[in-house]
Formats: C-alpha cells, sequence, structure tokens
C-alpha cells in the first residue's frame, strides 16, 4: 500500500554519513528516493566538542538543518536529526544518548518527530595521566570501532585531533599533548559516522519515524497521528489501586485534533504488586 510520501524526494540533512542508516528504513517503508545535502555544513549549528556552541535547543537545530537544506536543494520534504549526550534524565548515574529526528514536509505542512533516548552509549570522557590509563579507556568504550578525540583539557578548543581510530596515533597525539602541555584530556567522538553505537540509535529512531509517518488520523488521514499522553492508572494485580504505570496512550492529530484512547499493544490488565504504593511501600 502506497503511503502520502510514494515517489517524493526526501532529502537527508547530513554531514556525517547518517544516511547510510536513515535511507534504507525510509525508502523501503515510505517509497521516497532519498538525496543527501553533501553541501550542507551542519556543524554551522553547533559541535561536540564545543568550537561552536548549539544555541537553541534540539528540537529547533534539528528544524533548523531541515530548513537551510531545503533552502539550499528547492526540496520540500526533508529529515535532520540531532543527538544530545549526558546523565540519563531519570537515572542520573548512567550517561544516556538522545535522538531526535524529524520530518519536515512544506508540501504537506508537517512536522513530524521522533526522539530515541537510551542508555546504549558509549559516551564517556576523563583527563588522562598516563599511557596505559589512556589505553584502558580506549578499550572501555570500544576503540577502534569507536573513534577518540584528544585535546589539552575539556575547555580547550584549539589542540583538538578527531576521529582517532588508529592506535599508534592515539598514543602519538598523546605522548605530544603531554610533553607540549603536561596534560591531556580523551573523549569519545559522537560524530554518527564516527560511533557505531550512535548509528544504531540513528537507525532505531529511523524506524520509528516510518511508522509514525505511516499512522493516519482516522478522521482526516493526515500523516503523523501519534501519542500525545500517558494515562497513568493500570491497577494493582492484589488490591486493585491504581498505579502509576500506564493504563492507555492518547494518540492525537495534529491537524483536525481529533483524538482516541489506545490500550497499548500486550498490555497486561493488571500490574504487578511491586510497582504498587499500597502494596509494596
Amino acid at each position: 500500500m502506497a503511503s502520502a510520501f510514494s515517489g517524493r524526494t526526501l532529502l537527508i540533512a547530513t554531514k556525517h554519513g547518517k544516511e547510510s542508516v536513515i535511507a534504507p528504513v525510509l525508502e523501503k517503508e515510505l517509497g521516497v528516493r532519498c538525496i543527501v545535502a553533501a553541501d550542507l555544513d551542519t556543524d554551522i549549528l553547533g559541535t561536540f566538542t564545543g568550537e561552536i556552541e548549539r544555541e537553541g535547543d534540539a528540537l529547533s537545530t534539528v528544524r533548523k538543518k531541515c530548513q537551510l537544506a531545503m533552502t539550499m536543494y528547492g526540496c520540500d520534504l526533508a529529515v535532520a536529526s540531532e543527538g544530545s549526550f549526558g546523565p540519563h534524565p531519570s537515572a542520573h548515574f548512567l550517561p544516556a544518548g538522545d535522538e531526535l529526528l524529524m520530518c519536515l514536509d512544506t508540501k504537506q505542512d508537517l512536522e513530524i518527530v521522533t526522539r530515541d533516548l537510551t542508555t546504549d552509549t558509549n559516551f564517556a570522557a576523563q583527563e588522562v595521566h598516563s599511557l596505559p590509563g589512556l589505553m584502558q579507556f580506549a578499550e572501555r568504550v570500544g576503540f577502534p570501532e569507536h573513534a577518540l578525540i584528544l585535546r589539552r583539557s575539556r575547555t580547550d578548543r584549539q589542540s583538538i585531533t578527531k576521529g582517532i581510530r588508529d592506535a599508534e596515533q592515539l598514543r602519538s597525539v598523546y605522548k605530544t599533548l603531554r610533553s607540549t602541555y603536561g596534560q591531556a584530556f580523551v573523549e569519545t567522538d559522537m560524530r554518527a559516522m564516527m560511533n557505531p553505537t550512535r548509528m544504531r540509535s540513528i537507525e532505531k529512531a529511523a524506524r520509528q519515524l516510518a511508522q509514525k509517518m505511516l499512522n493516519t488520523c482516522p478522521v482526516c488521514t493526515t500523516p503523523g497521528f501519534s501519542i500525545t499522553e500517558a494515562i497513568s492508572g493500570l491497577p494493582c494485580g492484589w488490591c486493585g489501586t491504581p498505579t502509576k504505570s500506564v493504563a492507555a496512550h492518547i494518540y492525537q492529530c495534529k491537524r483536525c485534533g481529533h483524538q482516541e484512547k489506545v490500550i497499548p499493544a500486550g498490555l497486561q490488565p493488571a500490574e504487578d504488586p511491586m510497582y504498587c504504593d499500597i502494596c509494596n511501600p
């Protein structure tokens, strides 16, 4: 069955190789033909290493990527992603990756967004004081498949070497920094083409985006009919008291406002008592 996007050209706004995981998914699921905005320098909107600070939040930044690419290429359908990395919002002791993926469609006046928040990330950084310490860090974060960045210090913006995937280069750059400055700082390179773990998150977000774009409003058939609210209150299996667990989702159309209450597929009729504030206070 053809989608509302079948036969259209979809522009992928990236300079970091994300098309390798985004294009196959969207072409297969949506019937679009993907092209890449190869001349768009998305680094002007911010870099992970701080030479250029990201001015807006992730949502406004990913929207700007789409808009810049569409203006540059004269296209009315674009996709872009924006990643953020740091402590997990609810489990602060764990590092997390937060990948936003947006489809902007000016022909249909649509903005469809999905998000993959995951603890499956190698995001890490530390000051290193010895070559063995550097190599231990490298092994822990999946080097050389995952590239590293070396610089003088966490805040340094000048002596940065990115994309290190060779052990000899890693040692050489480290020794130069130590002999010149007496210190060195190592971090994971979170650019997509340098980080296979992040690429997996982007691919997952692309599959979620495709599903969302295929889900149309039952009233006006607008794509992007999706969850806007989670309703808690799944009853405890022992005492029947409403728990904080999700009992239903509210789906809403951005265009006509139609709403539907949907029970998640596979949801059990009652919650495990371990999640009940009465049975397990």
